[in-house]
C-alpha cells in the first residue's frame, strides 16, 4: 500500500476553477471552506444529518461533509456564494430573505441550496415520498407544502424557521421565471 495520500486537484466552484493540493481523504467542505475560503456551507454535524454543508453539484443536492473533495473534480460547485448572480441575490435568496426563512442563519445556506436543487428535481419531474402517483407516466407532481417539507427533509433547522422556508419555495416555485 502506498504511503502517499496527497494529490493536486482542479475543482470548478462557482464558475472558477481552484487548484489545489488535498489530502485524498479530505471532505469537499473541508476543501470549500479551508481550502477556498467559501465559508458559506456550514460544517454543522459533520455526519450529513443535518444539512448545513449542502451545496450543488452538477445542478444535483449533495451533503459535502460526507462527499470526498476528489469525487468532486470534474463537477461544477455551486455553493451558497455562487447562486447571487452579479452581486444581486437570487430570487429564491430574496424570498428567503422577505418572508424570514431563516433565524439564526446558520442553517440557511444549505437550505437555499436544498431548495433550489429541489425546484429543479422537481420541475424534472421527480416524485417524492409524499407524491401520490409515482407511475411513469403520471403529470409532474403539484408542488404544495407537504411535497416542500418532505423534500427539504434532510435539512434541520435549530430555530423552526419552516413555515417561512416553505412559504419561500413555494412563493420561489409560483414564479414563471424560477431564476434560482
Amino acid at each position: 500500500m502506498s504511503g502517499d495520500t496527497r494529490g493536486e486537484i482542479s475543482l470548478r466552484v462557482n464558475e472558477v476553477t481552484y487548484r489545489l493540493d488535498v489530502d485524498h481523504r479530505r471532505t469537499l467542505l473541508d476543501a470549500l471552506r479551508e481550502g477556498i475560503g467559501h465559508t458559506g456551507p456550514k460544517k454543522g454535524c459533520d455526519h450529513g444529518q443535518c444539512g448545513a454543508c449542502t451545496v450543488l453539484a452538477d445542478g444535483r443536492r449533495v451533503v459535502s461533509c460526507l462527499m470526498l473533495a476528489v469525487a468532486a473534480e470534474g463537477a461544477e460547485i455551486t455553493t451558497i456564494e455562487g447562486l447571487a448572480g452579479h452581486g444581486e441575490l437570487s430570487p429564491l435568496q430574496k424570498a428567503f430573505v422577505r418572508l424570514d426563512g431563516f433565524q439564526c442563519g446558520f442553517c440557511t445556506p444549505g437550505q437555499i441550496c436544498s431548495a433550489a436543487g429541489m425546484l429543479t428535481e422537481h420541475a424534472a419531474g421527480w416524485p417524492s415520498a409524499v407524491t401520490a402517483d409515482v407511475s411513469p407516466d403520471r403529470p409532474a407532481p403539484e408542488l404544495d407544502a407537504a411535497e416542500v417539507r418532505e423534500r427539504m427533509s434532510g435539512n434541520l433547522c435549530r430555530c423552526g424557521a419552516y413555515p417561512s422556508i416553505v412559504r419561500a419555495v413555494l412563493e420561489t416555485a409560483a414564479r414563471e421565471d424560477v431564476g434560482r
